[in-house]
């Protein structure tokens, strides 16, 4: 009896380090860089009441949902819901056939939650406490992909942070681009690839596809921007108009 309740004392602190090891919505960067934000263009809080958040496989928080009682400068209550992503960023990965100079987009493919249908995106994923976007991008891109950047070989578009959903969310995007020259055996190689991570509810597949034909695949409003931004940087006004 003694060894049996040893056990389960065993076993309840076990269980209560993992329930530590989440972390607190209201102890995240996320979290807090909004705040920030709020109270440096005038807010004045009241409250916020934490409703749901969701952890990866490490505890760190990655979403949440909160509600917000704040005060405007002119004296308006600020509409409550706020859904608390951080930052994030996508990438856009330009595969050059070093022949023709055909322009490729290197996308992946997973259901998303939005309608349940199979999305093209580019490689994209948030920063959390990380403030070296060069370096996220690259990860980004090596763990959707299979594809190892140098934090040289990006470029990063916009010197602004944009927001994607500001009536709803903080959520703030940062975009980037790369191009890769190679031979079209090995740019076609990066096709059909199964990627992502299980333990975060990943099943994402590779897809090269013929720039314009990836780009009229993409129904998500940050990578049909990140498109346009692309090539605006580069000045393929051609292929611009081909879209």
């Amino acid at each position: 009896m003694g060894e049996k309740l040893g056990h389960l004392c065993l076993l309840c602190v076990f269980c209560d380090k993992n329930w530590k090891m989440k972390e607190s919505i209201f102890d995240s960067h996320k979290f807090n860089l909004w705040k920030r934000r709020l109270l440096g263009n005038g807010l004045e809080i009241h409250a916020i009441d934490e409703k749901y958040t969701r952890h990866n496989s490490h505890g760190e928080a990655l979403f949440s949902l909160l509600m917000l009682d704040a005060t405007t400068p002119e004296g308006d209550k600020m509409p409550p819901i706020c859904f608390i992503k951080g930052e994030v960023l996508c990438v856009l990965v330009c595969l050059i056939d070093e022949v023709t100079k055909e322009k490729y987009l290197l996308l992946v493919k997973q259901r998303r939650i939005c309608d349940g249908s199979m999305t093209y995106e580019h490689p994209a994923g948030m920063l959390d406490s990380e403030s070296d976007a060069y370096k996220v991008a690259a990860k980004e891109v090596w763990e959707e992909t299979g594809i190892q950047l140098e934090k040289s070989q990006l470029t990063q578009l916009l010197d602004f942070p944009t927001y994607p959903s500001t009536g709803t969310s903080d959520e703030t995007m940062y975009y980037f681009y790369c191009e890769i020259e190679l031979p079209i055996e090995k740019i076609k190689s990066y096709d059909e690839r199964f990627m992502g991570e299980a333990s975060e509810h990943e099943r994402i597949i590779t897809c090269v596809l013929p720039f314009v034909e990836g780009h009229r695949l993409i129904n998500n409003v940050n990578g049909i921007l990140l498109d346009f931004l692309y090539l605006k940087a580069i000045g393929d006004w051609d292929l611009m108009k081909a879209l």
